[in-house]
């Protein structure tokens, strides 16, 4: 029998979550390679995305709970040290190789370990791969001689994709995809923006944890992993979580959860009666004091693809802030602009700013600040944002911070 949920406020829940993803509270140490790992794993995965605008997702998203980041230290855990892999975990990944039974156990099944949240992409694998075997052997005999981007491959050509393929260019890069979903192979460097790829075998630490694991005690560590990361969580939320799309029973492994007492259930006034989000038992004394008034609020900037944002209904639930990438909508549809930056002041989001990095110039051109109806603001509260969007601007390397006349009232003296 599960336990009645016990209920929290709004603000104590979103302290919870915020605290739990590094944005509040205590910061989580130097940003060393060690301590780009340690968070990686606090955290579940660190999106990766191309998109340099101002930065790489990945580096706002380090930068946001470090203050500070420097590409040498995630090389290092990358490259030399490999402690961190790429993977599609919630999307394009960084995740940490201490984690890899868990990856590797839904690798091997795959495309059995996708359920029908992937939509017809498991029924799509199920008649790719088998129609292009010797594709996939010529590929691994060819990986085996030594890593190679993808136009290096024999097959390489670029052919028109279908509707339903992620990869671009050609079936090699679209087998490449595959392989990495089923963990033959993953990548090992990059040339510029090119992949290079390789075999595990060869490229792992020689101590990597390669046991295959059973599907239940996937789901069981993968949903505590969830909800640790989380804070606090729905089982939508966990379904899109870290290892998104791969639970196929999570009404009963939580249910075992439960009864292990390994969760709780808890449910946030204010919300929907029915929504019954789930707090991790090592959190409970963290609660108690968040309730009490105790914790450590902080001002920050965040990545359009921080894990915070990835849980977009919890955002607009918990937080009344709604949130969309706008640099994939027409430009003539944009209500705040390309690159949009989420302010988060303590528990709250204070407002957005649109910034593009003129490389060239050196110049942080913030293109537009936006305020938060009804979160307080004035001249104090536009000096703060002004300060950090300066320390963004440093971290960037950029020499000088510029702003349009686009900028809420209360803060144009600070931020001209």
């Amino acid at each position: 029998m599960t336990a009645a949920p016990r209920r929290l406020d709004r603000s104590t829940a979103r302290r919870l979550m915020l605290t739990k993803q590094r944005l509040a509270g205590p910061g989580p140490g130097p940003a060393t390679a060690r301590g780009l790992v340690s968070l990686t794993k606090e955290l579940g995965y660190v999106q990766l995305d191309p998109v340099s605008i101002v930065a790489p997702a990945h580096a706002i998203t380090f930068w946001s709970r470090f203050g500070e980041f420097r590409p040498a230290e995630l090389d290092r855990a990358l490259w030399k040290q490999r402690t961190l892999f790429e993977h599609w975990s919630f999307a394009a990944s960084l995740v940490p190789v201490s984690d890899y039974a868990l990856h590797y156990s839904l690798m091997r099944r795959y495309p059995e370990s996708l359920s029908k949240s992937w939509g017809n992409w498991r029924a799509y694998a199920r008649r790719w791969l088998p129609a292009h075997a010797q594709l996939r052997r010529s590929v691994l005999r060819q990986l085996a001689d030594g890593p190679k981007i993808a136009r290096d491959f024999r097959e390489h050509a670029r052919t028109k994709r279908p509707k339903q393929v992620w990869s671009s260019g050609s079936d090699v890069t679209e087998m490449l995809t595959h392989l990495q979903l089923k963990g033959e192979v993953m990548v090992v460097g990059h040339q510029g923006i090119q992949k290079v790829w390789g075999l595990p075998r060869k490229f792992l630490p020689p101590d990597t944890d390669r046991r295959v694991l059973p599907q239940a005690t996937v789901e069981y560590e993968g949903a505590q992993r969830g909800i640790q990361a989380l804070g606090l969580a729905l089982p939508r939320e966990i379904m899109r979580g870290m290892m998104r799309g791969r639970f196929f029973e999570l009404d009963r492994t939580l249910d075992r959860l439960q009864a292990d007492e390994r969760i709780f259930p808890v449910h946030v006034d204010g919300t929907d009666p029915r929504a019954i989000r789930y707090v991790h038992a090592d959190d409970r004394d963290r609660l108690e004091s968040f309730e009490s008034g105790d914790w450590g609020p902080r001002l920050s900037l965040l990545s359009p693809f921080d894990n915070v944002l990835a849980n977009r209904g919890a955002v607009k639930e918990l937080f009344d802030f709604e949130y969309a990438h706008e640099n994939y909508t027409p430009a003539a549809r944009r209500k705040y602009g390309t690159y949009v930056m989420p302010i988060l002041a303590g528990d709250r989001f204070l407002g957005r700013i649109d910034p593009r990095l003129d490389r060239e110039r050196g110049v942080l051109r913030v293109n537009s600040v936006h305020a938060e109806a009804g979160i307080p603001g004035g001249a104090d509260r536009g000096r703060e944002v002004a300060d950090l969007i300066e320390r963004f601007g440093a971290f960037l390397g950029a020499s000088e911070v510029e702003y349009t006349a686009r900028v809420p009232s209360e803060w144009s003296r600070a931020l001209r």
